[in-house]
């Protein structure tokens, strides 16, 4: 970063603009904004749930090493976001996070049934970024499908989220079956009250 930020409230947005890189201002409900601010909240919530694994175990170490692999790759692609038609993610690291997932999704047993999120904090934690991925991934297809200037996106990035969602629901899994907790199980048609 070329240049620090030495204060941080500037009023340059009290307009309802904001700027992206090469001087460019954007509304704030542009669709590469909200595609830009999507990513930062699905990072944010990356981060929380590295937060919440702190019981010192070799899983949580593993996966938090892994989350803050990928709270820097979502800083790569916001950064992407913002300097079309800059390309920083590539193909390897959707393949890098496949890879991930097959190797934690091997050591589960097969799927039966629709997992409520939950658990503990780190699970629930897991499972809001899963659904913060997919919401990141739909702001980027919109994007992506609007036609605005400079919004042909990098397919890497698309894919990466698509990945990425996966990746967390197996992560939940992996990381609920490596602390011999029990999954929260839909039950269909159950009494409720």
């Amino acid at each position: 970063m070329a240049n620090r930020l030495t204060s941080i409230t500037t009023g340059t947005g009290d307009d309802g603009t904001t700027g992206i890189v090469g001087g460019n201002r954007l509304g704030k409900d542009d669709p590469r904004i909200e595609a830009i601010g999507c990513v930062d909240e699905l990072n944010c919530a990356v981060g929380l749930a590295v937060a919440e694994l702190d019981d010192g175990s070799d899983a949580a170490n593993l996966l938090q090493g892994r989350l803050i692999a990928i709270q820097h790759d979502l800083f790569d692609l916001g950064g992407e976001l913002a300097m079309p038609p800059e390309v920083i993610l590539t193909e390897a690291h959707h393949q890098r996070l496949t890879l991930w997932q097959d190797g934690m999704n091997d050591k589960l047993p097969p799927l039966a049934n629709f997992i409520l999120p939950g658990g503990s904090k780190a699970l629930a934690g897991l499972h809001l970024a899963r659904s913060s991925a997919r919401r990141a991934e739909r702001r980027l297809v919109a994007l992506n499908r609007s036609g605005a200037d400079g919004a042909g996106l990098n397919v890497a990035s698309l894919i990466y989220l698509n990945r990425l969602s996966d990746f967390l629901f197996v992560a939940a899994r992996w990381l609920c079956a490596e602390r011999g907790d029990s999954e929260r199980l839909w039950q269909q048609n159950i009494h409720r009250e």
